[in-house]
This record gives structure tokens, C-alpha cells and sequence, in this order.
């Protein structure tokens, strides 16, 4: 019998994530705003989107509700967002990264991983994080923190101690160590109530949640439980996704009989974006890019695409449909077929919802979606869409 031994690579992951991202963009608007608590979401209703370092001095916090931020701090200044400017410094940093870097995963607008696994046979990677950090701040004037670690959850909570625009990078080796003083509620994932529970059992540390048997955790907290005392180990193996500009959600009709009705064809593209709207809000994600493609009886194909502020919202993208389709048409011609696509795609972490003009929209937009799950997706239509 003969014994292979496989050696596989010590993984290298980084995380980078823009600090305070929404303020951060703000104050490179309106350089007034440096150094001030500012809150950046409804001052009447909503809640707060995000916050300066300075407003949180004052207890503020992503999702508070902003009538409470503003008793915290009756000064504070409340900026309604803006979405064109997120998402174009999203998209700037991207394409830093993406011409650096061998494999990323852009896990929201502002958060990044790179998998740099292997690259220390060339590079010292510590030094090559660092270097594309200060190229990211140099181009964008944006600041930003990165944490270097085996593995992705690591990787992230380095960032987190790393803020506000620094970095840290926890040696092979040294997890345990790194975890051990942290608060439960440090681990990615731990919420109020797994919170709750644990202090019920006296852990209030990873320390102390890495010595409790994993047995104990499951029973308390069913298979969560075994898998945070995983975590208190500081063993995490999800892997970096490779992150595609290309990757699309797409809708199109081939009419059995060519189409020249104006009206049609405006109702036919409401349908289709109504649809890949859906989709993309089902798998909670957004889109940063719109496409329509007419094709002609003569199977002569023509698109044409935009870029759009990151949103997976009916009324905000059906608008721009019908812009481009305007651009591309043909009057007068008869259509064969009619596509809309949505590309640039990443997770829903710009949290529209946390806008005031915004809040009653996306509540509005999970009414639809649940009854549409329940009874069928053409079973709610807009009323121009037929």
C-alpha cells in the first residue's frame, strides 16, 4: 500500500472594506462635512443608512431609527444619500481591484475579498495588500481597511479591528489567539439573541465560547451552536466566489407573429423588466447596468446598455428600459423580438430600504413579491404593463 500526501497551499485572504462609505463619498462632495457627525438617511422618518466616526461617538448606528439618532445628537447633519455617487466610486474601486487582484469577490457595494492564495511564492502579501490599499485611497480619495488572514471570516474580523482606515494581519497560527478577548457578538453571524443565550450560559467572550464544549453549543443552539464553536477556532471554510462583471439576469420574446404596435412593445418591455426585477430581488441582489436588444424580421440584432446607481426596483429601472429602447428603435419597423437584461450584478447590501424616500417602496416591493411567490409571478402586474 502506498500513501500519497497532497500539499495544499496555506490560503491567503484578504478583506477590504470602505469605511463609512455613503459618509466617506459625502465628504468628498461637500469637504464642509469633514470631521462632523453626519448621518446619512431621513432626518424626519426612516432610519439611519450610515454615520461619521463622529456621529457614532454619540451612540448612533446603521439602522437606528432616525428619530431617535437625532436625540442623541440634535446637531448632527442628515444627508438624504446619493445613489449616482455610490455607485460610481463602487465600480472605481472595483476596477482597481479587479486589475490587480488574481481572484475577488465583491461581497456588496463597499466590501471586497481577495483570495491571494499561492501569490506569497512571488510577492510578500502583506506588502502587495498594503501597496494596492494606498492605490485605492490615491485614485479615489476614498479611505478604506483591509484584514489579512487564513481564511474569510478571520479576514473580516481583522477589518473590523483594523477600522477606521488601517489594517492588521492575524499570523497563520495565531487565530485563537487573536479571538480570545473579543466579545461573542464580534463573530460575523451572532445576533441579539444567540447573544442572549450565551450570556445565559456565562460566555461573553470567544475565549470563554471556544472552551465550552461543542456539544453544549448544539444543544443550546441546535447545529449554529457546533458551528460557532468552529468559529470560536478560528476555522472558517468558505471560499472567495470569483466575481464576474458579466454575470446577467435576462428576459426576451420571440413573438410569433412581428410586432408593430407601439404600445405592444412599451407594455412587452414593463412585462419583461417586471420579471428579471423579480428574479434579481428573489436572490437579493442588484443591478448596476441595463440592456435592451431589439431584433428585426430581417434577424438584424441591435443593443444597447447603460449604467445605472445599484438597485433591483421596478419603477427606478422600467424608466430606463424604455429610455433605451426609444434610442434603439426603428420607428415604423416591425420587432421579431424584444430582451431586456440586467448585469454588473452584486449583493443587496446597499440597503435601499434604510432611505427615507425609499423605506415604504421596499415594503411595498416585499407585499408584491410575497404574493407572487404564493399565487404565481404574473399574478400582480402594473397596470401599464396589461
Amino acid at each position: 500500500m502506498y500513501l500519497y500526501t497532497v500539499n495544499v497551499p496555506q490560503r491567503i485572504i484578504a478583506h477590504f472594506d470602505l469605511d463609512s462609505f455613503f459618509v466617506s463619498v459625502e465628504v468628498l462632495n461637500d469637504p464642509s462635512l469633514k470631521g462632523k457627525p453626519v448621518i446619512v438617511g431621513g432626518a424626519e422618518r426612516g432610519v439611519v443608512a450610515a454615520c461619521s466616526y463622529e456621529a457614532r461617538k454619540f451612540g448612533i448606528h446603521s439602522a437606528m431609527p432616525s428619530a431617535k439618532a437625532k436625540q442623541l445628537c440634535p446637531h448632527a447633519i442628515f444627508i438624504k444619500g446619493s445613489y449616482h455617487d455610490y455607485s460610481k466610486y463602487s465600480r472605481w474601486v472595483t476596477q482597481i481591484i479587479a486589475s490587480k487582484a488574481p481572484l475577488f469577490e465583491k461581497a456588496s457595494i463597499d466590501e471586497f475579498y481577495l483570495d491571494l492564495t499561492g501569490m506569497d511564492k512571488f510577492f510578500k502579501p502583506l506588502q502587495w495588500t498594503v501597496d494596492l490599499r494606498r492605490q485605492i485611497m490615491d485614485e479615489t480619495k476614498l479611505p478604506i481597511s483591509f484584514g489579512l488572514a487564513a481564511n474569510k471570516m478571520m479576514a473580516k474580523m481583522a477589518t473590523n479591528q483594523a477600522k477606521p482606515n488601517g489594517y492588521l494581519q492575524i499570523p497563520f497560527g495565531k487565530e485563537k489567539e487573536f479571538l480570545a478577548p473579543l466579545a461573542v457578538a464580534e463573530i460575523p453571524g451572532v445576533g441579539t439573541q444567540t447573544n442572549l443565550v450565551l450570556q445565559s450560559m456565562g460566555i461573553k467572550t470567544i475565549g470563554q465560547l471556544a472552551e465550552a464544549g461543542a456539544g453544549e453549543l448544539e444543544e443550546k443552539l441546535g447545529k449554529w451552536g457546533a458551528d460557532l464553536w468552529l468559529k470560536s477556532q478560528g476555522i472558517h471554510h468558505r471560499e472567495v466566489i470569483a466575481y464576474h462583471e458579466a454575470k446577467s439576469v435576462s428576459s426576451e420574446n420571440t413573438f410569433d407573429e412581428n410586432k408593430t404596435d407601439l404600445n405592444f412593445l412599451k407594455k412587452e418591455l414593463v412585462r419583461l423588466t417586471e420579471k428579471i426585477c423579480f428574479e434579481l430581488r428573489q436572490d437579493e441582489k442588484v443591478a448596476g447596468c441595463v440592456a435592451v436588444k431589439i431584433r428585426y424580421p430581417d434577424f438584424e440584432t441591435t443593443s444597447r446598455q447603460t449604467t445605472i446607481p445599484y438597485t433591483s426596483a421596478d419603477d427606478e429601472i422600467i424608466p430606463v428600459v424604455k429610455d433605451l429602447f426609444q434610442k434603439l428603435y426603428r420607428k415604423g419597423t416591425a420587432v421579431r423580438l424584444l430582451g431586456v437584461r440586467l448585469s454588473e450584478l452584486t449583493n443587496n447590501a446597499i440597503q435601499t430600504n434604510l432611505f427615507e424616500d425609499t423605506e415604504r417602496k421596499s415594503d411595498l416591493y416585499k407585499a408584491i413579491d410575497g404574493v407572487k411567490n404564493k399565487f404565481g409571478k404574473s399574478s400582480v402586474k402594473r397596470a401599464s404593463s396589461g
